[in-house]
């Protein structure tokens, strides 16, 4: 068994409990309420580079990689330093993720913000809006076709946005692009956790126009950005690298400005 098979099989094995806790009507009540959610596709469509910046306090991969992230402040920082959406891990066994976390976030920030999970079930869709986010990550290689779209309706007839994620070449044969507006592409191997970031530059040249093309972890420096800006990458997603430094707002500025100067030495 591979660690996402692992974590697929906790996912679905916590689902029943979690519907006895918080029974989905509750969530609809919430939903009811909850604000219409910010378009994630309109804030990463721009012409310089768009990142979205991530809360993850762990990762099977890694381990502890910051235990005592404050997601509201690390949230509003982001904002701050130029991020155009923020994720948040919201996974518990694995990650150390909450949908507490998720609603602290929501709470101090006016951009966008992305539920990542391993998304099986409708119900988390309703947890996704109930606790604040506008967009959800769909993953391609835990869906079937008959998933993946049926996740997809799901997540419209709330207001939220998916963000569909695949590996493999083969999991794009899973998509019905009608229903997607944006693509990442994970440079991680969800299966073995090992890195090639040239990975997605590979893929999202096969997207079609007008889909938001994202790039997705083991990003680290500046230059790399700038590959994956000139390769027509839309986004990308950053979390390791932020969660790891000493001031993860700073270092997201740092990455950026970084970025300009190079593009505008490129430009002269």
């Amino acid at each position: 068994m591979t660690i996402l098979d692992r974590i697929v099989e906790d996912v679905q094995a916590q689902l029943p409990a979690r519907k006895r806790q918080v029974p989905a009507a509750a969530l609809h009540n919430l939903v009811r309420r909850a604000p219409p959610c910010r378009s994630l596709t309109q804030a990463l469509r721009q012409e310089s580079l768009s990142v979205i910046a991530e809360i993850k306090r762990a990762s099977p991969s890694e381990g502890i990689i910051r235990a005592q992230a404050a997601p509201a402040v690390l949230a509003a920082r982001y904002a701050a330093a130029g991020a155009r959406a923020i994720s948040v891990l919201t996974e518990p066994h694995h990650f150390s993720g909450s949908l507490e976390d998720l609603a602290a976030a929501r709470a101090c920030v006016t951009v966008p913000i992305l539920r990542k999970d391993f998304i099986l079930d409708e119900y988390q869709l309703l947890e996704a809006r109930a606790f604040g986010a506008d967009a959800v990550l769909l993953i391609a290689a835990v869906l079937e076709r008959a998933q993946l779209r049926t996740l997809q309706q799901a997540a419209a007839s709330l207001g939220l946005e998916c963000l569909v994620e695949v590996y493999e070449p083969q999991e794009m044969e899973r998509i019905d692009w009608q229903l997607v507006t944006m693509l990442g592409v994970n440079n991680r191997n969800l299966r073995t956790f090992q890195v090639d970031i040239t990975h997605s530059i590979r893929l999202l040249q096969q997207v079609p126009e007008p889909v938001v093309r994202i790039a997705e972890s083991g990003l680290k420096t500046a230059a790399q950005l700038v590959q994956l800006h000139q390769a027509g990458i839309d986004a990308v997603l950053i979390g390791e690298t932020l969660m790891r430094a000493a001031d993860p707002d700073m270092k997201l500025k740092v990455l950026l400005e970084d970025m300009k100067g190079i593009l505008n030495v490129y430009d002269t």
